[in-house]
């Protein structure tokens, strides 16, 4: 743990803290647990997303993360899983307005290009479902959609599975619905 924690002030991390006891251990894991609530009450919406880069990525991935906020002008704060790549950008945002939701698709957007840039991917426990089905073939390829369309296919001829869900009939580029 000491190494890591060199590691991370080597590379300028904003804050290290090791516990020096059980009680400070659940207190840091408690801390963590409450992220995402505490996001939650920022703004009326809260999109939490997953993207999956090497470990040796991490740092790239969250930096480039923090660039693209800055770009777009809206908060991500970014928590995950070290161990396995898997990062959580979460934007408290509002989605009543439209230009606000406009910059955080087009953030999420460039957050998904960068982890695939990086090696990664653009889910790493979420799935892909109907919001990331549009960034898919940016992964896959147009190859890898023929060959899952085509499991599709056989596996669910007449599309009553889930019909429209990864393989709309209409293209469709949005992070959040709006209904």
């Amino acid at each position: 743990m000491k190494k890591m924690a060199d590691i991370c002030r080597a590379e300028q991390a904003v804050s290290v803290q090791l516990a020096r006891s059980e009680e400070e251990a659940e207190a840091l894991r408690t801390a963590r647990r409450a992220a995402l609530s505490a996001l939650a009450r920022l703004k009326p919406t809260t999109i939490l997303e997953d993207a999956t880069v090497p470990r040796s990525e991490i740092a790239k991935m969250v930096k480039a993360i923090n660039e693209i906020a800055e770009k777009y002008q809206v908060k991500i704060c970014t928590f995950g899983h070290a161990g396995d790549g898997n990062l959580h950008p979460t934007c408290p945002t509002d989605a009543r307005n439209r230009e606000e939701m406009e910059q955080v698709e087009r953030a999420f957007e460039e957050i998904f290009a960068k982890a695939i840039e990086l090696g990664g991917t653009i889910t790493g426990e979420h799935g892909v479902g109907v919001m990331k089905a549009p960034y898919l073939e940016w992964k896959l390829g147009p190859a890898g959609i023929a060959a899952m369309k085509a499991v599709k296919q056989a596996l669910d001829p007449n599309n009553i599975m889930n019909p429209g869900k990864v393989f709309a009939k209409s293209t469709r580029k949005r992070v959040v619905v709006t209904r």
